[in-house]
């Protein structure tokens, strides 16, 4: 890892608050150049957008469903919402990674991700040259959540090197899984990026909590979708922040608009915060707790070896 000597410590971010086009990819997409571009003209290095932007969170949306029973125009519902999600490859997964590249940016974004015959919640992180650096999948969506989408497994427990510090995603709820955090602190995350449509005043205090604990910079995104009474939607009214290692806010909350957060960070601010708390180092004890993660695969169909057969 490259030490604040050796490169600039100062890294411009953004935060964008906004809305997917539920049920419209194309136009999403559209909407997160747009977006991006801002961001960019900003000054930004790093852009971090919310959960489920592309491909969207249908909030309120119930799919036709009740315990033990399911109709056929929930089912169309889902048909429609899973044809909207993006596989990898794609046309729309090689759109974002050309909205990286020409705007020279991190980009890191949350998306509805197809794989096979099920859906995950995923926040993809690209590179300034279009690469992709990453991606992590949701270990466990939250109540209705889970009829949507799969839960994903350790292996995309990711934090990416960048020149502008070790860049790491826990996307909405998961941030209430505190072994999950403490392997995220392990890998030594320092942009600690936290895409959410969690619009509660309780998650900001959460926000706060997390980068002090984990001496990091928390920058959370989260949607804005106005009502919409003609869909029966209750919105999701932002709430987006960005936190300091001392959990100070930098920007934010804004609630009720789409915006733009932004700000100027000084990596050095982590370790002028580990002088007094490193929860995975000097101010743990290993002696009475220890986590074991287990970031290995897990396929549902795993052939044996040839020399198994």
């Amino acid at each position: 890892m490259s030490s604040s000597h050796e490169t600039d410590p100062y890294v411009q971010v953004a935060v964008v608050q906004a809305g997917s086009v539920l049920f419209d990819t194309p136009r999403t997409l559209d909407k997160l150049a747009g977006l991006a571009a801002q961001a960019k003209q900003a000054g930004a290095q790093v852009v971090l957008f919310p959960e489920a932007f592309v491909g969207g969170y249908p909030k309120g949306k119930l799919f036709g469903l009740s315990l033990g029973q399911r109709t056929p125009e929930g089912r169309e519902e889902f048909r429609e919402y899973f044809e909207g999600a993006v596989a990898i490859p794609s046309p729309e997964f090689e759109f974002l990674a050309t909205v990286a590249r020409e705007n020279g940016i991190h980009l890191v974004t949350g998306i509805i991700e197809r794989a096979g015959a099920t859906l995950y919640c995923t926040v993809l992180f690209f590179g300034p040259g279009g690469e992709l650096l990453g991606k992590h999948r949701k270990l466990m969506p939250t109540a209705l959540e889970r009829v949507l989408w799969g839960c994903g497994d350790g292996s995309t427990l990711t934090v990416v090197e960048t020149l502008h510090g070790r860049l790491g995603a826990v996307i909405c709820w998961e941030n209430y899984m505190p072994l999950l955090r403490m392997a995220m602190y392990a890998k030594g995350v320092e942009l600690y990026c936290a895409p959410t449509v969690d619009d509660r005043p309780t998650w900001i205090p959460t926000m706060r909590h997390i980068a002090i604990e984990g001496r990091c910079f928390v920058l959370s995104a989260c949607q804005f979708l106005p009502p919409d009474e003609k869909e029966s939607s209750p919105g999701i009214r932002g709430g987006s922040c960005i936190v300091s290692p001392f959990g100070e806010l930098l920007a934010g909350p804004v609630y009720d608009a789409e915006t733009i957060l932004t700000a100027r960070l000084d990596r050095r601010e982590r370790i002028r915060g580990t002088f007094d708390l490193d929860v995975v180092g000097h101010y743990a004890r290993p002696d009475v707790f220890r986590l074991q993660v287990d970031e290995t695969p897990k396929a549902s169909v795993a052939p044996f070896p040839p020399d198994q057969l």
